[in-house]
């Protein structure tokens, strides 16, 4: 009998739930407007309050037995899950303040997130009023949100503790707009500068310069914070702009009132433009040459010099082939991947040599298809994916990073929780290779990359609708019957193409100075903006200007006054680590460095699988067979950093010191075997060379200067009665090798 009552009263329940969702619903299509919209009013609050985020139900596979879409990608299925999942589990649309839904959000009962609202909450009065009408889900077209506005995009503070409110406004696709600040989420790059907290309002905390960021439905807008230093006692020197780039770094400089280091002295500057142009220190003859040139614009022609060189154009070729995985191995036959590997970096360097505009080369590799040991550039497709079979997505993840900066591969299983790409978005991306294919060729080390007619475009996993290729922010796909990756190679490298030059400009940049205007360089996105917008602007529009010339945008970079600034720092800018007030120490590339060493002792290294005299920058492993998995290739790579090319992340390529670099250079054989004979030293000995000659061509060779009279004072006491012993010059020839002066760039 007790059994028969519950069974009646749940009947009761749900048709009684069942009548008032049915009477919502048509309120609803009237237009009514005190019932709360699920897609306007209740999804909001569940974004506001957390509980469609990574962390929460909005995880892959939800929490504690209920998921949402992350932020709320896919409102049907959220309402399905939310209403429809269990009736009456989480909606009590008879008593409505019982229902599950509200009793864990304002912890009235157990809640792994605890509490996130009261009930004189807004957000609290939203649910309740959507659940006492009902639980009507939306009928008929839903204007959506296409996209937020701040009320402030520039916020400047006198004073660490300054504060301003930012209100989000959002515009909906009927030409309506909507205040929904209560309803985002803020967040800081660097609270330590300034905070935002949950209702918008902006505190300054430290000097300097960060972002805040309001995120509302799918999008994130940002604001930039600048909190100055007292303006007692700042003096801009005004110091001269040499072109473009230093005009739009020295006015934010001014802006920030930081003072730029001065220009470093000739001696630096030959050391720093060597190693970064060619991937070498100068020769001593370079030296020699360079510092007894009176010529006034001796920097600029040195510059000339070097661009002009195929040592510049191989090292680029380098840095490129690194950006796209080239590698021998890891797939199939390994003589095969060899081969194509080889095919793929000799083409690399012939176009650079050749000075080919990067859009074209770009352009060529993209819609390459044909046998790969006769086609160099086809064997992209064969190093960015080193499988058997073609990976459209790994693919488009690839194309994306590499070409565009852009991770998309984020907004895979849900919208981007941080940038403006949606899953829409993706899907049309991954559908340019989805007809990609691979199969063998004439000879048995050949793959033909080839397009497939038949392949149909990627599948999207929310509503199982086919995504015909598009290009990222298109409306529309490409519309082309075929192979699409032609117009794909088209938009990619094309001038209006801000994405494409951006990217390419900033990393170009980042090789030069340090670190990109966005860092990390393969991490652009609305939440994480350039440290100097209108210089991020001004080089990508120089860059297109030029034609995607390299050697001519190199040259811009490099003859700025920015790139000549000394290391050492002023008052004002000894903290700055993001505007390129003062040249940034980095330690030298595991290749560079490499050969650095080989250079400045004339002993060779002779690599694993390449020829004698092989230079490190070239060096990629070649691997007959299978492996385990990616490798630097040569013990002193895996212990400085170099990439394993395991993947296109920029991390791959790791540049901070440790303990088993120093122990290597220390006890090592990298260093120790090159001091013996035949020797540098031994050679100025029998020479009849004076020690304190000798002493300054150390120096001139490992360190690009001159010892100063403290030192030379210091070494010559320290040789004093061992004059012909070659033993102490090798002890300082190795103490200036290990030194940090010789492993960094400065």
């Amino acid at each position: 009998m007790n059994k028969m009552k519950r069974c009646s009263m749940l009947a009761i329940l749900c048709i009684g739930f069942l009548c008032s969702s049915l009477q919502a619903q048509d309120s609803q299509s009237r237009g009514d407007p005190q019932i709360p919209s699920f897609r306007k009013d209740v999804m909001p609050v569940f974004f506001r309050a957390g509980c469609n985020s990574g962390t929460c139900h909005g995880s892959a596979r939800g929490k504690d037995g209920f998921m949402l879409s992350l932020f709320g990608y896919d409102p049907a299925g959220d309402y399905r899950r939310t209403v429809e999942e269990i009736p009456g589990r989480r909606i009590n649309g008879s008593v409505p303040e019982e229902s599950l839904l509200l009793l864990k959000a304002t912890a009235s009962v157990p809640h792994t997130g605890g509490k996130l609202f009261d009930p004189k909450s807004p957000l609290y009065q939203t649910l309740l009023k959507w659940i006492e009408a009902g639980a009507p889900d939306d009928s008929g077209a839903v204007p959506e949100v296409i996209g937020i506005t701040l009320s402030n995009t520039s916020v400047v503070f006198d004073q660490p503790s300054g504060q301003l409110p930012l209100q989000v406004t959002a515009n909906y696709s009927d030409g309506s707009t909507r205040d929904v600040t209560s309803l985002s989420r803020f967040f800081s790059n660097n609270p330590s500068v300034a905070q935002i907290d949950a209702q918008g309002l902006v505190t300054g905390h430290g000097f300097g310069d960060t972002n805040v960021f309001g995120r509302y439905s799918r999008f994130t807008v940002g604001a930039e914070v600048i909190v100055l230093p007292p303006a007692d006692g700042f003096i801009w020197p005004d110091p001269p702009a040499n072109n473009f780039i230093d005009r739009l770094v020295f006015q934010r400089l001014e802006k920030l009132r930081i003072v730029p280091s001065d220009l470093c002295d000739d001696q630096t500057f030959l050391r720093r433009v060597t190693l970064d142009l060619v991937g070498r220190p100068p020769t001593p003859l370079e030296y020699e040459g360079f510092m007894a040139d009176e010529d006034p614009d001796k920097r600029a022609s040195k510059i000339d010099a070097l661009i002009a060189t195929d040592d510049f154009a191989d090292y680029q070729a380098a840095l490129w082939a690194e950006q796209l995985r080239v590698i021998g191995g890891n797939y199939s036959t390994g003589a095969t991947v060899i081969k194509a590997a080889d095919r793929l970096a000799n083409w690399i360097r012939d176009q650079f040599r050749k000075d080919r505009p990067l859009n074209e080369f770009v352009s060529e590799m993209t819609a390459a298809s044909g046998p790969n040991i006769a086609n160099g550039p086809v064997n992209l497709y064969t190093m960015l994916v080193h499988k058997p079979q073609v990976d459209p997505k790994m693919l488009a993840a690839d194309f994306s990073q590499v070409f565009l900066g852009v991770q998309i591969q984020c907004a895979e299983c849900h919208n981007h929780p941080f940038d403006r790409w949606t899953m829409d978005d993706y899907y049309g991306f991954v559908s340019f290779f989805t007809g990609v294919r691979r199969k063998p060729g004439v000879e048995a080390r050949e793959k033909r990359i080839f397009w497939d007619d038949k392949s149909n475009p990627a599948i999207s996993p929310v509503d199982g609708r086919a995504r015909p290729a598009k290009t990222l922010g298109a409306i529309d796909p490409v519309g082309v019957q075929g192979d699409p990756r032609g117009e794909l190679a088209k938009w990619l490298t094309s001038p209006e193409n801000d994405i494409f030059a951006e990217n390419i400009a900033n990393r170009i940049w980042a090789h030069f100075l340090g670190r990109g205007v966005v860092e990390p360089v393969d991490d652009m996105r609305v939440s994480n903006p350039p440290t100097n917008a209108p210089l991020l602007d001004g080089l990508s529009k120089r860059l297109v200007e030029l034609r995607f010339d390299l050697r001519s945008f190199v040259r811009e970079i490099c003859n700025s006054r920015v790139y000549q600034l000394a290391s050492k720092p002023t008052p004002t800018n000894a903290k700055d680590t993001r505007q390129f007030s003062h040249a940034k120490l980095r330690r030298l590339r595991a290749d560079v460095l490499l050969d650095s060493i080989v250079a400045v002792t004339g002993i060779p290294r002779n690599l694993p699988g390449w020829p004698a005299g092989t230079k490190a920058v070239h060096y990629y492993p070649r691997v007959s067979g299978d492996t385990e998995g990616p490798h630097p290739g040569d013990p002193f790579f895996e212990t400085f950093g170099r990439s394993t090319r395991g993947t296109v992340c920029a991390c791959e390529t790791k540049s901070d010191p440790t303990l088993s670099q120093t122990m290597h250079l220390v006890v090592g054989d990298t260093i120790r075997e090159r001091l013996s004979s035949p020797s540098v030293v031994k050679a100025l000995l029998e020479s009849h060379t004076q020690p304190e000659k000798i002493i300054e061509t150390l120096f001139v060779r490992a360190l690009s200067r001159k010892p100063t009279d403290k030192e030379q004072m210091d070494f010559r006491n320290f040789i004093s009665g061992n004059e012909s012993n070659p033993e102490i010059y090798e002890d300082i020839f190795w103490g200036l090798l290990n030194s940090t002066e010789f492993l960094f760039n400065h």
